[in-house]
């Protein structure tokens, strides 16, 4: 007899400069190889971080849990803090929540504060409840800024929380459950 494999459920701290997927054509570093000791089954990610881009990663093997959370339609929040060149004013923060069409696409964001400033950059706390590919640095190059940083801090109530760059850790049984719109929708 077959059994279904146990589901698995972890988060990670990815590191800038890993990258989202199983093999690099380059030989880069993927978040694959931040696990390979871990004893875990194969595990996908939900959704996806630039190269570029730091934080909170989660990965299963329950796909229908997965996209759950990556579907449009479910507008899960994702929690990013960038630190942007610049100074982006109301205008420019009021413009993100409008949206700016670039191509086919509108990127906007679902909120967005500021929330500390220094002489030549800002911090922002940017919430996305749908995201495209590299969509809040194509925002803000679209209305004059530079991302230097960006790390996705929170999924959903999921926060990154303590969890150090490279870690991982096993999602609690309700930290899963808060994340599961199908018990939410029904």
């Amino acid at each position: 007899p077959v059994a279904a494999a146990a589901k698995r459920y972890i988060a990670i701290n990815k590191p800038r400069g890993i990258m989202v997927s199983a093999a690099d054509e380059h030989g880069r570093d993927t978040v694959y190889d931040l696990l390979r000791d871990a004893g875990l089954p194969w595990l996908g990610p939900v959704g996806r971080l630039d190269k570029a881009s730091e934080g909170l990663l989660l990965l299963t093997n329950d796909g229908v849990w997965a996209a759950g959370i990556t579907e449009p339609d479910t507008h899960v929040d994702k929690t990013y803090h960038g630190q942007v060149a610049g100074q982006p004013d109301a205008e420019a923060l009021a413009a993100m929540l409008v949206g700016v069409r670039e191509g086919a696409d509108l990127l906007k964001a679902r909120k967005v504060e500021r929330l500390r400033a220094g002489e030549k950059n800002a911090w922002l706390e940017v919430v996305l409840d749908e995201g495209r590919n590299r969509h809040i640095r194509r925002l803000l190059a679209a209305l004059g800024f530079d991302v230097l940083r960006l790390i996705r801090v929170a999924i959903g109530p999921l926060p990154l929380g303590d969890l150090a760059k490279g870690q991982w850790r096993r999602l609690s049984v309700d930290e899963v459950r808060s994340l599961d719109v199908r018990r939410h929708n029904n």
